[in-house]
């Protein structure tokens, strides 16, 4: 994500080499979704670049392969889980979470493999869980026995927010494709572990981005107030001002939570001067 097309000359540099290209994001963000991940599966020499570009308490969040969540369904996959895991050593503690991001096919009858999966992941590690079928936010039964086997493990279960998203139609092509794409669910807000996770998407037009993430502040909040240390994702359809509306989200709870410590300060973007 920290390539973004958009972002450069904007929030980083321009020009910027590649490898530079993560040194830049984090002085804007301190955490990142590894949702490359799910695609690929990258070189361990490519992830220990990515160390090399952030401190030592940045926070990434890479997903599983969907080789393994979506066409194995966590019921096979054994080699492309091993070498993701093997890819992903190089972070050490900066591997936040390892995101366990599941198909909206995938629903309570299929908790039980979830378990036996999350069984068989070596402890030098936590875990993150997505899930998209609507039994689970739906059926009471459906979220205790989830909520049982996340317990069991340590593992978090990670809310999507899209309901500001889908509250009026589409106004823009980016928002028009993620209409059809993203998942249509009822708003969760129970963390289950002191580190919980959040995905939030709002519209290409940021005052109806931080009208729609007002609930988040309270939550948000309680949760700090509470001890906890939580991760929270700012999106968009186009994505174009996500590192701007994640400063902003974070400052507007550093208001209420004065202890909070900054985001960090990022480099100037604009062109050198002699004077």
């Amino acid at each position: 994500m920290w390539t973004h097309r958009s972002w450069s000359g904007r929030f980083l540099p321009h020009p910027l080499p590649a490898h530079e290209r993560l040194r830049a994001y984090a002085g804007w963000c301190d955490a990142v979704e590894g949702n490359t991940t799910f695609y690929a599966t990258p070189a361990r020499e490519t992830v220990a670049s990515w160390a090399e570009q952030t401190g030592p308490a940045f926070r990434f969040l890479p997903k599983l392969p969907k080789a393994v969540t979506h066409e194995h369904r966590l019921t096979g996959g054994e080699a492309e889980l091993r070498a993701f895991l093997h890819a992903m050593e190089p972070l050490g503690p900066r591997a936040d979470a390892l995101w366990v991001q599941l198909p909206g096919s995938f629903g309570p009858g299929d908790v039980p493999d979830l378990d036996r999966f999350l069984r068989t992941l070596p402890d030098t590690h936590r875990y993150a869980v997505e899930v998209r079928h609507p039994a689970f936010f739906t059926e009471p039964g459906a979220v205790r026995a989830l909520e049982a086997t996340l317990h069991r493990h340590g593992a978090e279960w990670v809310p999507f927010d899209t309901t500001a998203f889908f509250r009026t139609p589409p106004t823009s092509d980016a928002e028009r494709e993620a209409w059809t794409r993203k998942p249509r669910l009822p708003l969760r807000t129970r963390a289950l572990t002191d580190r919980p996770i959040v995905r939030y998407l709002g519209r290409d037009d940021p005052a109806r981005t931080v009208e729609g993430w007002q609930p988040w502040l309270d939550v948000v909040t309680g949760w700090l107030r509470e001890g906890r240390s939580p991760t929270v994702f700012v999106h968009t359809p186009d994505n174009a001002d996500a590192p701007e509306l994640a400063r902003r989200f974070h400052d507007q709870v550093r208001e209420r939570v004065p202890g909070l410590a900054p985001l960090p300060e990022p480099e100037p973007v604009g062109p050198a001067t002699l004077f």
